[in-house]
């Protein structure tokens, strides 16, 4: 709600106008920008609210770089960047938004243009009153203002939440399918439909049976001239099926999924608040099969049965050389018997293999911890 103050402020000086009036514009998302473009009209006409406080209307620029972006700070905002950018210039005399939810929802980007704002004598204004952050009630208001932003956000996103597990945990949430199965008319998950996409699935299941290792069966694939089917999850849904070139990731992600077993899981992965970063989908770990949220079997046709994907995954465990907890790893070539076993008597440390000689032959264990290499005689394979 807008609200025309007629009765000039005693704290509007002609120092504050001679900088610039700024309005920032902001709403969290693309879908919001489309579907309510009320909001959107009603922070332009904050131009207005600029203009009514005594500003020309040349002398006052609107920011809007950042419609369609969150202000939770997970992303990076160059409207809000600008913004501070131009305060601390010492070019605006006042910033002017629909309220404190839209310039921040996070009180970290909040303090920060209070601080500015305070040190530079730059007044903040909103639909229905005028601010000094200088002014320790006003301080006190914009303060008690951002916290509520940030706690409202935290509310919505808790209720969200809260309804999506519990739609999760009846098995109805749908969710965003692998390459090998889809949705038919009536939201039933079912096998894709297209013959070609199921035999290659097969067939990536087979060889991993076959080969032991999922690098193995990427090598096949790939010597074969057989690619992968892909769904990717990014652009417009419906999400069709692409076809890439065969990769150890893509092989991991097939034999790792379970929804090829036939199950309905909600929970495989979680955020990590230290490994998020700025305007990329990073920032998240996986979460063991054991704490999952929701882990629904045989609740729709899979490729494999559940038992055989729990074997799958003990053996790719396996597979990756981690002698502390019991892993022996894949099995490699060479004559060397102490592979990734054999460990430093200086520092402690696993030691590396190579083998060199004329032939490639000569295994040779070095410790690269302290920089010193030692070859040794290793017992080559010579029957029991």
């Amino acid at each position: 709600m807008l609200i025309s103050l007629n009765v000039a402020d005693e704290r509007l000086t002609t120092a504050h106008r001679a900088k610039l009036a700024y309005v920032y514009v902001r709403q969290s998302s693309v879908n919001q920008v489309r579907q309510h473009q009320e909001s959107t009209e009603l922070q332009y006409r904050l131009v207005d609210r600029a203009i009514g406080l005594g500003w020309p209307p040349e002398r006052v620029q609107v920011i809007d770089e950042d419609l369609g972006k969150s202000g939770a700070g997970g992303v990076d905002r160059h409207g809000f960047q600008k913004l501070i950018a131009e305060i601390g210039l010492g070019n605006a005399g006042l910033v002017v938004s629909l309220d404190a939810s839209r310039l921040a929802r996070n009180n970290r980007d909040w303090h920060q243009l209070l601080e500015l704002c305070s040190v530079f004598g730059v007044l903040i204004a909103d639909g229905e009153r005028l601010y000094d952050p200088r002014a320790y009630h006003d301080r006190l208001l914009l303060g008690l203002s951002g916290i509520m932003s940030e706690a409202e956000l935290h509310q919505l996103r808790m209720r969200l939440h809260q309804g999506e597990r519990q739609k999760a945990a009846r098995g109805e949430l749908r969710l965003p399918l692998p390459a090998g199965l889809a949705y038919d008319r009536a939201g039933t998950i079912i096998l894709n439909p297209d013959e070609e996409v199921q035999a290659r699935l097969h067939l990536v299941f087979a060889k991993f049976q076959e080969l032991q290792s999922a690098r193995r069966v990427m090598r096949y694939l790939d010597r074969n001239g057989l690619s992968l089917p892909v769904r990717p999850l990014l652009g417009p849904a419906p999400h069709e099926t692409v076809w890439r070139v065969p990769d150890s990731a893509r092989v991991l992600s097939i034999l790792q999924n379970p929804a090829y077993a036939g199950a309905y899981v909600y929970g495989r992965r979680q955020k990590d608040p230290s490994r998020c970063q700025a305007g990329s989908l990073t920032g998240t770990v996986k979460v063991a099969i054991a704490d999952w949220a929701v882990c629904l079997r045989a609740a729709h046709p899979g490729y494999i049965s559940w038992e055989e994907f729990m074997t799958n995954q003990r053996r790719l465990a396996d597979n990756v050389a981690h002698f502390e907890a019991g892993h022996a790893g894949v099995p490699r070539k060479g004559a060397a018997l102490l592979q990734g076993i054999a460990i430093c008597g200086r520092c402690g440390r696993r030691m590396s293999m190579r083998y060199t000689g004329s032939n490639a032959d000569y295994p040779v264990y070095c410790s690269g911890r302290i920089g010193i290499r030692k070859a040794v005689h290793c017992a080559r394979k010579s029957g029991p």
